[in-house]
């Protein structure tokens, strides 16, 4: 089975007030469904409502084979996992984008929908429970936030809370 490729932006006039935050989502994976819009916009709310006014975001969906080569290379990690978050250095020259009119890069966030079909019974709940949640905990990744100590965990945890309820329905 080849993989569906099917893309979707978000223009700033899709995202609530207006805000200059472009998501570009991408579906390179067939084992499971995914409503790229829908999770686009998602994205889009979250950031928004975390104070991003201007940016871009990549959002990608890939198969286990892509999420492990991405574990290991990236994470040094062996085997599968569900999200993957790639910020963009926030020390990158602002003023240059603004000179030549270009957006600021957030970051790029990998999600594997067939890891999360399987783990989400015992996580979210059901499928798209657990996709939203991983969108959700890859774009607070992207602006700094971590789970590393019990503190930022919590805070973490909660912020999560509040963008479902607010986002996911």
């Amino acid at each position: 089975m080849r993989p569906t490729r099917s893309s979707s932006r978000i223009p700033a006039t899709a995202a609530p007030a207006d805000a200059g935050v472009e998501v570009i989502a991408t579906n390179e994976q067939a084992d499971q469904p995914v409503d790229i819009e829908r999770w686009t916009l998602l994205a889009t709310e979250a950031l928004v409502d975390q104070g991003v006014t201007t940016g871009e975001l990549n959002l990608l969906f890939v198969d286990r084979q892509s999420m492990t080569e991405l574990n290991a290379e990236h994470m040094g990690e062996d085997g599968c996992t569900d999200v993957l978050s790639f910020p963009i250095d926030a020390d990158g020259d602002d003023d240059l984008d603004a000179l030549f009119g270009g957006p600021t890069l957030l970051g790029d966030i990998a999600i594997c929908p067939a890891y999360a079909a399987d783990q989400a019974p015992e996580h979210a709940g059901t499928y798209d429970d657990e996709i939203a949640l991983l969108i959700v905990h890859g774009v607070l990744h992207i602006l700094g936030m971590d789970h590393a100590e019990p503190e930022e965990a919590a805070e973490m945890q909660a912020a999560e809370q509040q963008l479902l309820t607010r986002y996911h329905q």
